[in-house]
């Protein structure tokens, strides 16, 4: 009889293609330790929480250390998820212990113990009962009324932010006390708030069509800007609580996700569960729980929550899936939108992919067969498409980027009692900053190249540069460097800037700029929309406001600035461009009211420009998917990039040129080793290989061959090095 095997195999938070064995800790037998269960093990002199992921016999010769404890009983990741992760791990050839690290939220990443998730809410005391009547009118005076009944914290969450400050004051007066709550208790009515709107024939087709899917299909909600694609997830979600499983919601941004929680809690009438980065530690912790826990049963969330878990899962809605947001950019350089359907396949439950301008992988898998493809072509209730101009400002006066003819615009716009979206894809006050009497500019010296380094971004109204690259920082300086002169101006307009001449031309109406240096604290971008209201107003942001948002008093776009796009060396380019200039054109005109969008170019005759106005985002797809075909890009083609990295140009060749040594004939195309389209960033020079197949199979099989011995050549350990399967940008 053989004996039990002792060892546990575990996975490690480490840039290791492999796992460590361990002994149980003191007293646990070996047998009872489960995969999936975290476990803290010393590792070099510190203490390292991992993932428990075998059982195995210990190597001849090697005696295993003791683990130092199991955190808890139960397995975190079990079952689909953790089959999901790691074969993720093998899809991206990334080491496992990173995978399943990056899928916990930090503080159980880091070991620490499970948080109680017990729900609480507040009550007014007994003094505070007898004090209410007497206090001054005010938000404390506001909050206790409420508190007649218990608030569960997740009502006032969702009701009343910024209510914690103002409690922890009437807790210190003793007014007010937190009780625990019982679990079946709801922070929101059993019934929704919000009646649902009775869909039009297109939006019941596709939500019949989803709500007929047996288990795992997968739809491409393809829908023009306004068509209402929310309400057909919301009767799909609405269905699938009915059944009582759980639904995933991903969205690109976490500006996205007030507005979206808001929604679904007035229609959907049970709770809602936020699950992005602009939170806590512990929220973010509490909320994968209760996931894990079945306790939460609507999840929406940006990327990372592809990686909740689903226990009793019933749905998977992507929204605005063609966004770069979905790509994660280091580390563990996986695509959300694939995840999930990769997920909702091993779920076998059904996964929407929505879009008014689908990426062209999606677009192709739905002609392919791979997608249902439900499409909406028209927009709900009154709403038309905005009409689309475009506007030549060659030789015209521009302020701020802006023609008098879009200012003429701007100015009817507000005075007829509409607002207007401004929309600049660059932000700061301006991208240069000039010395007119030499020619000087200001420039990051730690990225492009020396012959031409990348230029340094003005901020601050002018007093601050900005490196958008790396984001290094200085003061702008007194003087110009070279030749002492005094003339140093700021060169171009970005979104600071524009929002400067908008607020000195229309002094008496509401000017907002909405862009990362406005809006990167938690529900900024709430509060920005919640101060314009429904008065007239300017908007003045980058492709921020390009998502999603529903602004029902928008009459007017005026899109500043597309030429930087037009003629761009990156293959995804024209796809990026038409993409967010239907999605930034789509927020005009979504109500009663109709809707006008100006784009200004230098190149009016350019033929992305064309195609866009006269057939719209699908002609011009048919069109690039023909180009794509014949040039062998992707969808067409399968691509890695394989990039190295160090303080010198040498050794980031050098060892990509033994990478495509180790490659020999795999049957594979293989393109460099060459510089990277940008060279150096943040003092790293850098160096790519592009590795290319017309099969997914093909390519997956040289990378198999390669990685172990890419991990075992010593060059490897002395500089940076990464490889992203599907990328989504070369540079």
């Amino acid at each position: 009889m053989q004996a039990p095997r002792s060892v546990l195999r575990v996975a490690l938070p480490l840039p290791l293609p492999r796992t460590f064995d361990y002994l149980p800790p003191p007293g646990v037998a070996a047998a009872t330790v489960v995969a999936g269960q975290r476990i803290v093990v010393p590792f070099a002199g510190r203490e390292l929480c991992g993932i428990v992921v075998g059982h195995g016999d210990p190597e001849p010769g090697i005696e295993p250390k003791p683990a130092l404890a199991l955190p808890e009983a139960l397995p975190l990741l079990q079952g689909e998820l953790l089959a999901s992760l790691q074969w993720l791990a093998g899809y991206l050839h990334a080491p496992l212990g990173d995978v399943l690290a990056n899928a916990l939220p930090a503080v159980l990443r880091r070991g620490e113990p499970l948080a109680d998730t017990t729900r609480h809410g507040w009550r007014l005391a007994e003094a505070g009962c007898t004090a209410l009547p007497a206090m001054r009118a005010g938000r404390p005076q506001a909050l206790a009324a409420l508190l007649a009944d218990v608030r569960d914290e997740a009502w006032l969450d969702a009701e009343h932010a910024g209510w914690r400050a103002p409690m922890r004051g009437l807790r210190e007066r003793g007014l007010v006390e937190r009780v625990a709550l019982h679990q079946e208790r709801g922070p929101f009515p059993a019934a929704p708030t919000q009646p649902a709107p009775v869909l039009n024939p297109e939006q019941r087709s596709a939500a019949d069509a989803i709500r007929a899917a047996d288990g795992f299909a997968s739809f491409l909600l393809d829908g023009v800007t306004g068509s209402g694609k929310t309400e057909v997830y919301l009767d799909a979600i609405g269905d699938c609580l009915a059944r009582g499983r759980q639904a995933l919601v991903l969205v690109p941004e976490i500006g996205l996700t007030p507005q979206a929680l808001a929604r679904f809690r007035a229609r959907l009438g049970v709770p809602v569960h936020a699950l992005h980065s602009g939170l806590g530690d512990g929220e973010r912790a509490a909320t994968w729980l209760a996931a894990m826990r079945g306790q939460a049963r609507v999840i929406v969330g940006t990327r990372s929550a592809v990686f909740v878990p689903l226990p009793e899962a019933g749905l998977v809605v992507v929204d605005e899936e063609h966004d770069g947001s979905y790509k994660q950019f280091d580390g563990i350089r996986y695509h959300a939108r694939d995840f999930a359907i990769v997920r909702a396949r091993a779920l076998g439950v059904p996964v929407v992919l929505g879009s008014a301008t689908p990426a062209l992988e999606s677009l192709h898998n739905a002609q392919s067969g791979r997608h249902a493809h439900l499409r909406l072509r028209h927009r709900a209730g009154a709403a038309r498409p905005p009409a689309v101009r475009v506007l030549d400002v060659r030789k015209r006066p521009l302020q701020a980027g802006l023609s008098g003819e879009s200012l003429d615009a701007i100015r009817a716009a507000l005075q007829a009692g509409g607002q207007v979206l401004v929309f600049k894809n660059r932000r700061g006050y301006a991208p240069v900053l000039l010395c007119h009497d030499c020619g000087w500019s200001a420039h990051c010296t730690r990225c492009g190249t020396p012959e031409k380094p990348s230029a340094m971004t003005v901020h601050g109204g002018g007093r601050r540069l900005q490196c958008h690259h790396c984001g290094h920082r200085r003061a702008v300086p007194l003087a110009c460097p070279d030749c002492a002169s005094l003339g140093l101006q700021p060169q171009g307009a970005g979104t600071e800037r524009i929002e400067e001449v908008l607020q000195e031309r229309f002094a008496g109406n509401t000017v907002l700029r909405i862009d990362r240096g406005s809006s990167g604290h938690r529900d900024a971008l709430q509060k920005h929309f919640e101060a314009l209201g429904a008065q007239p107003g300017i908007l003045v942001g980058t492709q921020m406001l390009a998502k999603g948002h529903d602004l029902p008093n928008l009459t007017l776009v005026v899109v500043v600035g597309v030429d930087e796009g037009l003629f761009s060396a990156d293959f995804r380019s024209a796809e990026k461009l038409a993409q967010l200039l239907v999605q930034v054109a789509g927020r005009a005109g979504r109500a009663d009211k109709p809707g006008t969008v100006l784009v200004q170019t230098h190149h009016p005759d350019h033929p992305l420009l064309h195609t866009l106005i006269a057939g719209g985002y699908h002609a011009f797809a048919d069109a690039e998917l023909q180009q794509r075909e014949a040039a062998g890009f992707p969808p067409f083609t399968y691509l890695a990039l394989l990039r190295a990295e160090a303080k010198h140009a040498d050794p980031p060749m050098q060892f990509l040129q033994q990478a495509r040594d180790l490659l020999g004939d795999a049957g594979i195309e293989i393109s460099g080793p060459l510089p990277a389209p940008m060279p150096r960033r943040a003092g790293y020079l850098r160096t790519q290989l592009v590795l290319s197949a017309p099969e997914r199979r093909r390519l997956h099989a040289a990378l198999d061959t390669l990685l172990p011995r890419l991990h075992a050549l010593p060059a490897a350990r002395k500089l940076r090095w990464s490889l992203d399967v599907d990328p989504v940008e070369l540079y």
